[in-house]
């Protein structure tokens, strides 16, 4: 097979519509445009535009609030954490640390620190140092006979 001979499958691919091409195309002369107005014109940009009234986005209530710099945490979960203990590559007898984490491959990288949550099963006795950790991930492990410390 070479290069020339590659096709894609049929249907993948639209041919576009040439517009401005003569009457016979269906779409010449003003190109599908309409004749004349703020549309018809090149460089249009009125998506919220409502012909100088005060759009309708900025009539209606602002409410909440966001935070400016929120914490973001690279996440990981107990059946995660318990398949690369499983695997061999997280060593559940050592304290497993966030820098272990990122070692081991589990966590890209640490970001403003690391999170446990409790979806999955944790079976091994582990005992965990992370920045972060919801209830249910902390009752999971301590059943399981380990222990989580968190940064007071």
């Amino acid at each position: 097979m070479k290069l020339n001979q590659l096709s894609d499958n049929p249907g993948a691919t639209k041919t576009a519509k040439r517009v401005g091409r003569g009457p016979g195309s269906g779409k010449g002369k003003m190109g599908g445009r309409g004749i004349k107005g703020q549309k018809s014109r090149s460089g249009v940009a009125i998506k919220g535009f409502e012909g100088g009234q005060m759009p309708l986005y900025q009539r209606l209530p602002k409410r909440g609030f966001n935070v400016p710099n929120p914490k973001k945490y690279a996440v990981i979960n107990l059946g995660i954490l318990q398949k690369f203990i499983d695997e061999n590559k997280l060593n559940p007898k050592m304290d497993i640390t966030e820098d272990v984490l990122v070692a081991s491959g589990l966590v890209r990288r640490k970001l403003d620190g690391v999170r446990l949550l409790g979806k999955g099963e944790l079976t091994s006795k582990v005992s965990l140092t992370v920045t972060g950790a919801s209830k249910s991930a902390v009752e999971a492990v301590e059943k399981a006979g380990g222990s989580v410390t968190l940064p007071a």
